[in-house]
């Protein structure tokens, strides 16, 4: 479908996903969560032409892990609309209510964003989750995936238009720009008469060209510099297990660690059986001149390792003489995502919390719990970086803004 077109037809849609009632929406979203299993053999079969092609282009293999699907990935999306299914309509929240003295009534009201646009990369699961959020907070969606994922998507985009279709719901709720090539992206983010807000998900380049090129209002979902602070009091047990959690579970995703700040007083006792349990799990540690002296384990880095989101087993080390400096040093290197400190002192904790500036920031935690499914939101569209209009894992609630309503009985303004 051309473009314009596309657009066109996703704004009419968009009044009418915004009148569905609760029950309808939640019908739709359990019906499409049966046939992506019913028809997983097919999702299956067009994701493998997506994996070919990526094995061919020589992807990595994070990233073509992260755009595998499997039948046990597949009942994960499922369970994922199912989930958002039984979480409350944002559309039912009355925000504020009061009265003037004049007798004016007025309510804030949720209401949905309208049409919202998602560019994202290699991540297929992005477009079953996308649209069980921007569905059932009364949005239509447009997806553009990545050329990578192009089979995929449109496999899985083309069970929820057959769910939406059995369900008496207009198939526009959801469209796929099926176009890879670049030129056709850039104008999608032109479309500002049609499209009321772009999300991008991916690599820090994609994201970067989408704010630099839009002009539809834009909300930055960063890239995942992610940071693990041991600090002097921390348990060797918790910091053991956290690192290799948060580095190694799952390497291609925005939440895993990517860099480990030690407090120097444990340089030479904590820190070298981490460094070995990391090298244990093939992980490549790149470090500042005290963590050289103090494993085998440990290369030197760069100054550009201190900014990096590898997305593979690497990462880089710098030792601090105390949570301030670790907290500087995250300010300065970060991509704002999720921090976390390690950590018996509860002042230490205390300060980690409010001096980071990130949108998730733990305490004996690891990253990887930045996630919308973790957090209890079903699932996400992305974790917001940013400080306006939401920030952290976006579930239904982000995906809404307000109106006012006012009740009158004759009033004028004198």
């Amino acid at each position: 479908m051309e473009l314009e077109t596309l657009c066109s037809a996703a704004k009419a849609a968009k009044y009418e996903v915004a009148a569905i009632d609760t029950d309808k929406k939640n019908a739709a979203l359990i019906r499409i969560a049966d046939l992506l299993v019913a028809e997983s053999e097919s999702i299956i079969i067009a994701n493998a032409r997506d994996i070919a092609a990526a094995t061919t282009k020589g992807m990595s293999i994070p990233l073509i892990d992260r755009l595998r699907l499997s039948e046990d990935r597949i009942k994960a999306m499922s369970e994922g609309l199912k989930q958002v299914a039984e979480l409350p309509d944002p559309l039912q929240d009355v925000l504020e209510e009061w009265e003037r003295p004049n007798g004016l009534r007025l309510k804030k009201v949720r209401v949905p964003l309208g049409v919202i646009g998602i560019i994202y990369e290699s991540r297929p699961n992005v477009t079953a989750d996308a649209f069980a959020l921007t569905f059932k907070s009364g949005n239509a969606v447009i997806l553009k995936g990545g050329s990578d994922a192009i089979y995929s998507n449109t496999a899985i985009t083309s069970v929820i238009k057959k769910g939406l279709k059995e369900e008496g719901i207009t198939e526009d709720a959801i469209s796929l720009i099926d176009s890879t090539d670049r030129e056709t992206t850039v104008r999608f983010m032109q479309m500002r008469d049609y499209v009321d807000v772009l999300i991008p998900r991916g690599s820090a380049g994609l994201i970067r060209s989408v704010v630099e090129n839009s002009k539809i209002p834009v909300i930055e979902t960063g890239a995942g510099n992610c940071h693990i602070y041991i600090d002097a009091s921390a348990d060797l047990s918790k910091a053991k297990s956290i690192a290799i959690n948060a580095k190694t579970q799952r390497l291609g995703v925005c939440n895993a660690a990517e860099s480990l700040l030690i407090h120097e007083s444990i340089a030479g006792t904590i820190f070298p059986e981490i460094a070995r349990a990391l090298h244990d799990k093939s992980v490549e540690l790149r470090g500042d001149e005290t963590a050289l002296a103090s494993s085998e384990f440990v290369v030197p880095a760069s100054e550009e390792d201190y900014g990096k989101e590898y997305l593979d087993l690497l990462m880089s080390v710098k030792t601090v003489k105390s949570v301030d400096e670790a907290i500087a040093h995250i300010n300065k290197y970060s991509t704002h995502h999720s921090e976390a400190i390690i950590t018996e002192d509860k002042e230490s904790a205390e300060k980690f919390l409010k001096g980071v500036d990130s949108a998730c920031v733990y305490v004996n935690a690891s990253t990887r719990f930045t996630d919308g499914f973790e957090f209890g939101f079903g699932a996400e569209i992305g974790i917001s970086t940013q400080m306006l209009h939401a920030r952290g894992p976006m579930g239904l609630k982000e995906l809404t803004s307000y109106k006012y309503q006012i009740y009158g009985n004759g009033q004028v303004r004198g």
